[in-house]
């Protein structure tokens, strides 16, 4: 009996040791080393994707595109001013239609809205847009109704998330608030943000021929002729249709532009209404004004975006807003 007792006070001493030694002793937290910051560097800046601007907010919202009307009926328009990139093209006769893309600013109401065309469809899905219209062509309903493109048409909500305006007659008088879009997209199961590729941007200055003035003449008739008129206070482009001055109907803020791209594509009638197809895949010349300067560009079709190269290299934009008109033939423009 005494035997088992001192084998089982050597087995408990034995496994007590073994416990003891297996216990890490505490160590103190180690102290930064004079070369070595004790602080994790600062994060870097975050910018907009599509206006290269810095924020400290979010910027995974999903961009947004409107079909604005520019019918000299529909101006002054309303919220062109906040959108980040315009492209202005031809619908049908000399009349230009925007296509305004929303992600760094949300209005607080759009118009007046217009029928999609599929062009516009095409340009809105290069950035993965909602798109946002009322009423819409044979080709651009068919290509819709694919269901290929998130999209909210006015002729479903007319009245409801969509109104009319009393100061302006139909078809000139769509209005939709970015507070109704969200609810669209609410409704439709749309996504509200998004992870967007950004733009390129530079931080040098730009080179080229110093020019103050650009027109672009759509056609003889006053109404459907552009400028683009450098402001070096701005630092950017003022624009004006038919000499009227593009500025906000609700705030009359003037629309104030970092870069001006106008490019040629071939356009061509495809039915008695004077509708148009337009090439935007196949790029071709045109002409890049930032910071006071114009300089000669070729432009590719990069993923469904229309951007600008010189002798094949990726030219920047300025950060800030942009306009791109798209015009026939660059002999409608000139500068001075």
């Amino acid at each position: 009996m005494k035997h088992w007792l001192f084998v089982i006070s050597c087995a408990v001493l034995l496994l007590g040791g073994c416990t003891a030694k297996s216990e890490p002793k505490p160590t103190e937290p180690a102290k930064p080393s004079p070369e070595q910051p004790s602080e994790s560097p600062a994060e870097e800046k975050q910018m907009f994707p599509l206006t290269g601007l810095p924020t400290e907010g979010d910027i995974d919202q999903r961009v947004v595109s409107v079909m604005i009307n520019n019918h000299p009926k529909a101006r002054p328009q309303s919220g062109l001013h906040q959108a980040d990139i315009v492209y202005e093209v031809l619908a049908e006769g000399d009349i230009t239609r925007f296509l305004a893309l929303y992600q760094s600013e949300l209005p607080e109401r759009v118009g007046p809205v217009r029928s999609a065309r599929e062009y516009y469809i095409d340009l809105s899905d290069g950035y993965h847009a909602l798109y946002v219209c009322h009423g819409w062509s044979p080709e651009a309903k068919a290509r819709l109704e694919q269901g290929n493109t998130d999209y909210l048409n006015g002729l479903f909500y007319d009245g409801t998330l969509f109104q009319r305006v009393s100061f302006r007659k139909a078809p000139h008088n769509s209005y939709i608030t970015f507070a109704n879009i969200e609810k669209g997209a609410e409704q439709n199961g749309y996504v509200w943000t998004d992870d967007i590729d950004p733009l390129l941007f530079r931080d040098d200055e730009p080179s080229g021929e110093q020019v103050e003035t650009v027109r672009i003449t759509y056609s003889h008739r006053a109404y459907a002729q552009v400028e683009y008129r450098y402001a070096p206070e701005q630092k950017g482009y003022y624009r004006y249709s038919g000499g009227e001055q593009t500025v906000d109907y609700d705030t009359h803020e003037p629309v104030v532009v970092q870069n001006v791209m106008i490019i040629a594509a071939r356009h061509q009638v495809i039915d008695s209404y004077g509708r148009r197809d337009i090439d935007f895949t196949s790029g071709g010349q045109g002409y890049l004004l930032q910071n006071g300067v114009m300089q000669p560009i070729e432009w590719k079709n990069v993923d469904g975006r229309l951007l600008p190269y010189r002798d094949g290299v990726p030219v920047g934009f300025v950060p800030g807003k942009t306009w791109i008109n798209i015009v026939p033939e660059l002999t409608i423009v000139e500068s001075k």
